[in-house]
């Protein structure tokens, strides 16, 4: 008999590690949403044996020559199985033809920098050039600091692939795991078409603390919190992940 090998920050209940992965990595007592990697979602999200990689051969470099920096890009490859914070690739979802980039905060923090940038920006050429949907799963603690001010430029260059997803009329949806912030949030992660959620999930640019260190006054429970967003109107839907699939190919017909 497998003993209980789990217990959920939410609730408290314990679940062993193959209950927890039959609900998508969830907590089957609250539907505590544990953080994901990007080749979990892509096996729930994409029809099966539909999921084709590209771009896989954009690493990250050191372009200011950042001390340690390829020991920390090589132990977080070695880490994930992933040879930056992004995994790209096209895919069906029931059916419908789809480009998924799917971001993973265990490789650095999901933190932006030009490889990352890179494959971001080429989904959303692919997408446009094709006309075919681009869902972009976002979770991140923003830019990456080891690249400066090249890290910095990606939040244009997501963007203005983003505008060019826009102009050819393509649908571009974004959903938004915990974390979301940083630099991510005030780039790409944002100008989805529909910007989905899910539970739970911190979605903002500062963290809660230093907000309050610098208007000096306490934030509401809750604060950047998924639900607390889209009661402010940043977020459109908190969809389970359980969900997401069905919601996903339902929004790319209704676009």
């Amino acid at each position: 008999m497998q003993r209980p090998s789990m217990i959920c920050p939410h609730c408290g209940a314990s679940h062993t590690d193959a209950a927890i992965a039959a609900a998508l990595k969830t907590c089957p007592t609250c539907g505590y949403h544990y953080r994901m990697e990007p080749q979990e979602r892509a096996a729930y999200l994409a029809d099966e044996g539909s999921f084709v990689e590209f771009g896989e051969r954009i690493i990250s470099q050191n372009p200011i020559e950042f001390d340690g920096y390829e020991e920390k890009v090589k132990g977080a490859a070695e880490k994930t199985q992933l040879k930056d914070a992004v995994l790209t690739g096209r895919c069906t979802i029931e059916g419908r033809p789809a480009v998924l980039a799917l971001m993973s905060f265990t490789f650095m923090g999901g933190s932006l920098g030009s490889a990352a940038g890179e494959k971001i920006s080429r989904a959303m050429h692919i997408g446009a050039q094709e006309g075919i949907p681009v869902i972009l799963y976002a979770t991140s603690g923003g830019a990456r600091m080891q690249e400066g001010v090249f890290s910095l430029m990606q939040m244009a260059k997501t963007a203005a692939a983003a505008a060019e997803l826009d102009a050819a009329g393509v649908p571009y949806f974004t959903v938004l795991c915990d974390p979301t912030t940083g630099g991510v949030t005030a780039s790409f992660a944002m100008l989805g078409d529909i910007i989905l959620a899910e539970p739970g999930a911190l979605i903002g640019f500062a963290g809660p603390r230093v907000i309050e260190g610098t208007i000096r006054q306490t934030l509401p429970d809750g604060f950047q919190r998924a639900e607390f967003q889209q009661k402010k109107g940043f977020v459109d839907m908190i969809v389970k992940r359980t969900e997401q699939k069905e919601v996903l190919a339902k929004l790319i017909d209704f676009h």
